[in-house]
């Protein structure tokens, strides 16, 4: 049986503004205790190169909202906003970008767009999640974020570079010499 719409669409909006604190305060993994299940499943490919396949609330505040969002201060500047959403059922699809800092000299954004699919599972929380992005257009935009001097150093170091390494390795392999 289907919860409220009602209900469903609060849990999403309040994603969303968790998102807005969590750039604001430059911390994410409490996110995982406040809008997950105890034993939620996240799940993102990262373009293949290692999936972050986290089981329960501890393992998604140590990878996704831990190891990959909290690097300290290398996301200021970034946000991430919810653009849209739709629900059916439990079911949520939202529409998010990872927009870096700054805009290019055309006023465009430095942005990646993506989709999660979400199940709700009551209680205010998510049961599941599956994030889709384009890996390679994020590379890709930390690159034009350095070149016009708006990358992060840490978030070079600690993300980009090993992120950029991984998927150089999976794309190398069975490649003619």
């Amino acid at each position: 049986m289907a919860y409220p719409y009602e209900e469903v669409e609060a849990a999403i909006i309040r994603l969303r503004e968790a998102f807005v604190k969590a750039e604001e305060i430059g911390k994410w993994a409490w996110i995982a205790d406040e809008l997950y299940h105890e034993d939620c499943v996240y799940i993102c490919p990262y373009g293949g190169t290692g999936a972050v396949v986290a089981r329960g609330r501890k393992e998604i505040a140590a990878t996704h909202y831990g190891r990959d969002m909290d690097v300290g201060a290398g996301w200021k500047g970034w946000t991430f906003p919810i653009l849209d959403y739709g629900i059916n059922g439990d079911n949520i699809i939202s529409h998010w970008v990872n927009r870096g800092p700054g805009q290019r000299p055309d006023g465009s954004y430095y942005e990646q767009h993506g989709v999660s699919f979400i199940t709700y599972g009551g209680n205010g929380k998510f049961s599941y999640q599956y994030d889709l992005f384009d890996f390679a257009h994020m590379m890709k935009i930390c690159d034009e974020l350095e070149e016009a001097g708006l990358l992060h150093p840490d978030l070079k170091r600690d993300w980009v570079i090993p992120q950029k390494r991984k998927l150089i390795a999976m794309l190398d392999r069975n490649l003619p010499a």
